[in-house]
């Protein structure tokens, strides 16, 4: 069996999202759909800890544009010093924690020159994590650099057969927009990824808050920690 896992370039990622780097044999950042004109997206916002919360911080993109745009096309806004902003937010609520000597200077230079393009600083984000980490990334394809065709589950098809595997692994919302039948007619397995989400220390909180930013078990357990609960070591 051979694995693909398929992801949107998300901005300072979750633990599942490198879980699933972790356990697949490739790992498709999925670049080539339309971003959506309006709302919310894990592209350029996630949760970290905010006065004992889990809460938004959001990296402003240009939506001046006409007409749809794919995601590898969209502008980050830095009219505005976002990243500064973020960067205090972090020295805020994180100072305190066991690891944020370390880790902040990290941050630190990830936030301090984001460039202009959304999909290219995410990726530079998640490969210096990776690094971090100890997770490997030889396995990543980008979906504009392959030959794929199609919308919804006819692409992520097209992209598993482009990438020469015969399982793909989706995650637990996948369901709602997924047609299953359509990987089974084209033999290719379904996986879903159930990560169960660790808990951790977290110095900050009341009660454990799951589903925030890499960077919250970063600070609160550290590399080599944070490492081990992803791959599901500990």
């Amino acid at each position: 069996m051979k694995i693909a896992a398929i992801h949107q370039p998300s901005f300072f990622p979750w633990l599942g999202f490198f879980n699933k780097i972790v356990r697949s044999d490739v790992f498709v950042i999925l670049d080539n759909v339309q971003y959506p004109k309006k709302g919310g997206n894990w592209s350029n916002r996630v949760k970290i800890i905010l006065g004992g919360k889990g809460e938004w911080v959001t990296m402003p993109i240009n939506r001046s544009y006409s007409g749809m745009k794919d995601v590898n096309e969209i502008e980050i806004d830095n009219s505005r010093s976002w990243n500064q902003k973020m960067l205090k937010t972090i020295s805020v609520n994180y100072g305190k924690a066991k690891f944020f000597v370390e880790m902040y200077p990290i941050a630190e230079k990830l936030l301090r020159s984001p460039g202009e393009n959304l999909a290219e600083y995410n990726l530079t984000v998640i490969h210096e994590f990776c690094k971090l980490l100890k997770i490997d990334t030889s396995h990543f394809n980008r979906g504009s650099a392959m030959n794929v065709s199609g919308n919804s589950t006819d692409l992520l098809v097209s992209i598993v057969n482009e990438a020469g595997c015969n399982a793909y692994m989706c995650g637990g919302g996948a369901s709602k927009y997924q047609e299953d039948e359509k990987f089974k007619r084209n033999n290719i397995e379904l996986i879903y990824q159930n990560f169960k989400h660790p808990v951790y220390d977290q110095f900050n909180t009341s009660e454990f808050v799951p589903g925030l930013s890499v960077l919250d078990a970063l600070m609160n357990c550290g590399s080599e920690k944070t490492s081990q609960l992803i791959k599901g070591e500990v």
